[in-house]
């Protein structure tokens, strides 16, 4: 993905640096779970890592933009970030699969006896 003048793909390019670690990818699975979780409960919930690899793990998804945090008198709370690059990162990898998809369909449709197939099932 190529960085464009607006920035977007510097921004997303992030998100999938971000995504490309299993214990993050674990950590946003348990904020969209949750809605909003406190770092304490996550480290609870995340036992792979010590409470300080997830905080650094937070960082990453912060700056990424793929989390936002909301602070609470000593507290730090993270949901996932609606507004972020995630939706540009779920857009891209839509497409990817759609297109992907269609290029197998179209080869099931060019093999002799593709159509008896699909009339029989």
């Amino acid at each position: 993905m190529s960085s464009g003048s607006d920035g977007s793909g510097a921004t997303a390019d992030l998100a999938f640096d971000a995504l490309a670690d299993p214990v993050r990818r674990e950590i946003l699975a348990v904020l969209a779970e949750e809605d909003e979780c406190s770092a304490g409960a996550l480290a609870e919930r995340i036992t792979s890592v010590g409470r300080t690899a997830v905080s650094m793990h937070l960082r990453v998804l912060r700056v990424a933009g793929l989390v936002v945090e909301r602070r609470d008198g000593r507290f730090r709370h993270y949901s996932v970030n609606p507004a972020g690059p995630a939706s540009e990162v779920m857009t891209l990898l839509q497409e990817l699969f759609q297109s992907s998809l269609r290029g197998v369909r179209a080869a099931v449709e060019e093999e002799p006896g593709a159509a008896d197939v699909a009339e029989s099932g």
